[in-house]
């Protein structure tokens, strides 16, 4: 069973939720009870310390070892801190013996026999003065815990249990959580591609409502989104001026064909030329689909050769000078006072330069002028083509390389085309590694630079 990204992030946050509050909680627990134990003896060392003390300072004061208040001490400490004594004076004989005690007390079973007992151990201490031995002192103390010292223990370790319990619903809690919110922008992300799917162009990402690190993705699906948007608009759109392109001359083709036919019409050499004017426009159509396949071919093959460029305009001028005079247009080809080589495909260079100039001279207006020139760098050659023809509106400039795309749409097709000139323009610069730039104004003319690298 694959697990999914949620169940992934919330095992990985629980694994090291649970591996933290288990180390902390057993360190807590293991430390308290060292510190516990550490603490109990430094208790009784200075308690033993106290009964030692009072030991000599009543031989100093009466010569004698015991008194009332050392009794009472010593049955104090019997009774609350599990200390029992047993001393002996100078002589080796027992004066005082408080492990009689534990017989009374029932304490685990024990006998009043301290010696044959396991639990317990002894400590032994000199007792003297600053000049006399004076006895001995025997400390017996439990070697585990016992009594309230178990219960407070317990009472520590019950608190620490229930502090790992409520910590460990707590990390289950929160892991769940955070797994959701940390998965919750790429579930959207999700949901919105799955729309994109079902066609539904107009899904989009709020990308506020993602974390800064989703962000850039959301923003990139939203631009992608917006792209398909743009082109099943462009397709359909593209569809409607195709069928409309290959209506009309089909139409007129057939009415004549018809007529003929009928006998309507005799197939005089004019009325033959305007059926075949027809005829060549659907080629043309068709032509152009043609191209702009081959120019987005990214297996396309170019034949690349080394061109020098005052050659190149040269030709260009000898092919476009008549079509510019014919329509009163102005073409000014400023060539370069030194040669300027670069490698590319040299049919398609022509074809590039051809189809920019063209559009040129089909948008300029009688008694204006094209300006055609060279503009070089140290890694690229460029070519210059600016007009001062009709222009192109703002809003339409980021769509001119869109396929099928025409910003004035009551123009001709007889001289606007069905919208993919400047697609395969672009096409064909990218697969020479090239680039293209539009600039251009209303009314003001337009100028476009394309450049080719040197190698």
């Amino acid at each position: 069973m694959r697990l999914t990204l949620r169940s992934k992030i919330f095992i990985y946050l629980l694994i090291v939720s649970l591996s933290g509050i288990l180390l902390t909680s057993f360190s807590v627990l293991w430390g308290f009870e060292n510190q516990f134990n550490q603490y109990l003896q430094t208790n009784r060392t200075e308690s033993s310390s106290l009964i030692k003390q009072e030991i000599v300072q009543s031989y100093e004061e009466s010569g004698k070892l015991m008194n009332n208040r050392l009794n009472n001490l010593l049955h104090q400490q019997a009774m609350t801190e599990d200390l029992f004594y047993k001393i002996y004076n100078e002589d080796g004989k027992l004066i005082a013996d408080t492990t009689m005690m534990l017989g009374m007390m029932g304490n685990m079973g024990m006998n009043s026999d301290v010696n044959k007992a396991t639990e317990y151990e002894k400590a032994s201490y000199n007792l003297a003065t600053d000049t006399t031995d004076i006895g001995r002192m025997e400390v017996y103390f439990p070697k585990e815990l016992i009594g309230e010292e178990v219960a407070f223990l317990e009472t520590i370790k019950s608190n620490i249990y229930l502090a790992v319990i409520v910590t460990v619903l707590l990390a289950l809690l929160f892991s769940l959580l955070f797994s959701k919110h940390l998965t919750s922008g790429l579930q959207k992300l999700s949901k919105a591609i799955q729309k994109l799917q079902a066609h539904k162009w107009r899904t989009r990402v709020d990308v506020n409502e993602l974390t800064t690190e989703m962000q850039p993705l959301g923003e990139s699906f939203n631009e992608l989104a917006e792209s398909l948007s743009k082109e099943e608009k462009l397709r359909k759109q593209f569809t409607a001026d195709f069928a409309h392109e290959i209506r009309t001359p089909i139409a007129t083709l057939r009415s004549q064909m018809e007529a003929y036919l009928d006998g309507i019409f005799e197939p005089t050499e004019k009325r033959l030329q305007q059926s075949h004017d027809e005829l060549m426009r659907l080629v043309r159509l068709v032509n152009e689909l043609e191209d702009l396949l081959a120019a987005e071919n990214p297996q396309m093959k170019l034949n690349k050769t080394d061109i020098e460029v005052h050659k190149l305009l040269h030709s260009l001028e000898e092919q476009f000078t008549p079509a510019f005079q014919d329509k009163g247009v102005q073409l000014t080809i400023q060539k370069p006072d030194r040669e300027y080589w670069f490698k590319a495909d040299r049919d398609r260079v022509v074809q590039i330069l051809t189809n920019i100039v063209n559009n040129a001279l089909q948008y300029t207006p009688a008694g204006k002028r094209v300006l055609v020139k060279t503009e070089a760098t140290n890694d690229d050659v460029g070519f210059l083509v600016k007009d001062e023809g009709i222009g192109i509106a703002s809003e339409d400039i980021p769509y001119l390389f869109e396929r099928f795309y025409r910003g004035d749409k009551s123009r001709d097709r007889k001289t606007g085309g069905i919208g993919i000139g400047l697609s395969i323009v672009k096409a064909l610069v990218e697969a020479h590694q090239g680039k293209i730039e539009i600039d251009s104004e209303s009314n003001a003319g337009t100028e476009v630079k394309v450049f080719f690298p040197k190698s």
